[in-house]
């Protein structure tokens, strides 16, 4: 029976509500932007996916339509070939990953055609009735996949001026994660408490917190706080390259009781790339180190791995593609490293890709990362995987498995049209807290 055809390709940009998450680049805005792919086939099934948000990749999607309608849901892998060889090939020369992690340039790292090939592969695998895991790499491997609890310091939302778009109040919220999501939380013992209520929610019992907010010091007074509340769990930082190298050596030489690995502790500095400093690092203090910043491609991964760079890659599929990420695992495990995901906010459509490409991945994985905790209540979805004892549920149905509700997409399509910009600019909401406020990779954003 020949496979069903591609008959309408929909991009439906959308927004949801985030907290004042502090990062090295500032904090975030009341609202988040994703772009939504729907693809119908015709068989009558439905296949979604979802990527960064702004008018840049929304515009990009948009443009690959004629390359999508009309083909076979079978033909994944030729629609992206076809896709690729329409794209210029030195589009992205002017990034530099995000080994610096100027926030505005990560447009242009994700690249958007990853949605397509989500919402193919969930088509494909409804066809062919499995899971869109058995259509990845060496298939399903596991029917539930850890991930950690993401901690982030929470600025003061009641400081946004009036007339402007302000943050979520959960205040009333029954929930008492919900409520402290939206707080101030700025101390190690308000860390603590955080990483407590994350348990309480969702039974997670590893932890990550991002740093390059406050001084190094206070950060891993943090972190010593959730260690000794949570003395069994895996607690580790990721202060995006924030620290000098001789900083970042002082700061954890001597915190192999608390910590079990640090992403991306320091940068390029005095000449040398991210890669060379990071095996510095590595030298010193014997810790394993994962990375998002410095291997956000194949050629960058040859270079970090031919360094022994990092031990963990944080393979997001929205930068390295659904095969990409489970060929990366696949690597990875010949070679003994092990195999992660980061992420950036979003709804609950990646959280159930990220159980999918988990699911697929082999050998070490550690536990993902998942924004979903702060957006948790803005589903999508009929059906959002859950996440119990610290672990997301796989769906079982075909392809992605899970079912879109129309209704909330075009909520979260109204809420997206009403604002101003689209593009994530993380110093618009620091210059609340900090008059003139500029990024500076080198400088945590609270330390000016």
């Amino acid at each position: 029976m020949k496979a069903p055809i591609i008959t309408e390709m929909q991009v439906i940009p959308v927004a949801g509500y985030d907290s004042m998450l502090m990062t090295l680049s500032g904090a975030h805005a009341p609202l988040f932007t994703r772009n939504l792919v729907i693809l119908k086939d015709s068989a009558g099934h439905t296949g979604i996916g979802e990527i960064h948000g702004g008018d840049y990749t929304h515009d990009g999607l948009v443009a690959m339509k004629p390359l999508v309608e009309g083909m076979p849901v079978s033909e994944c892998r030729k629609v992206l070939q076809k896709i690729h060889s329409a794209i210029d090939p030195h589009a992205d020369e002017a990034s530099d990953g995000i080994q610096t992690l100027d926030i505005s340039k990560l447009k242009y790292v994700v690249r958007s055609e990853w949605a397509i090939e989500c919402a193919m592969l969930d088509l494909l695998g409804q066809y062919l009735e499995v899971p869109m895991a058995e259509l990845l790499g060496e298939g399903k491997q596991r029917d539930e996949v850890e991930v950690l609890g993401y901690l982030f310091y929470v600025s003061d939302k009641n400081k946004t001026p009036a007339g402007e778009t302000q943050y979520l109040d959960e205040s009333g919220s029954a929930d008492p994660w919900f409520r402290l999501r939206r707080q101030e939380i700025l101390t190690p013992a308000r860390i603590a408490e955080e990483a407590e209520a994350v348990y309480e929610k969702y039974g997670m019992r590893n932890f990550k917190l991002k740093g390059g907010v406050l001084r190094g010091e206070e950060e891993m007074e943090a972190c010593r706080a959730v260690k000794k509340r949570f003395p069994e769990a895996r607690v580790n930082i990721d202060p995006n390259g924030a620290w000098s190298l001789r900083e970042a050596i002082s700061l954890c030489r001597d915190m192999h009781n608390v910590l079990t690995y640090v992403e991306d502790p320091c940068g390029p500095e005095a000449g040398f790339s991210g890669r060379e400093i990071m095996r510095e690092f590595k030298n010193a203090t014997q810790f394993q180190v994962a990375t998002n910043m410095i291997a956000t491609d194949w050629r960058q991964f040859y270079h970090t791995t031919a360094l022994n760079a990092c031990d963990i890659i944080l393979a997001d599929p929205h930068f390295w593609g659904f095969d990409g990420a489970i060929r990366m695992s696949q690597l990875l495990a010949s070679w003994g490293l092990t195999f992660g995901i980061h992420s950036n906010n979003h709804f609950d459509i990646t959280l159930a890709a990220f159980a999918q490409v988990g699911a697929a991945a082999v050998g070490q994985v550690a536990p993902l990362d998942t924004h979903w905790i702060w957006q948790d209540g803005q589903n999508l979805l009929e059906d959002t995987p859950q996440i119990v004892g610290g672990k997301l549920q796989v769906p079982q149905a075909p392809g992605l498995g899970v079912r879109l509700n129309m209704k909330r997409v075009e909520e979260a399509n109204r809420l997206y049209s009403s604002m101003s910009s689209h593009d994530r600019n993380d110093a618009t909401a620091m210059q609340y807290l900090i008059p003139g406020w500029k990024y500076d990779h080198k400088k945590p954003c609270l330390v000016r």
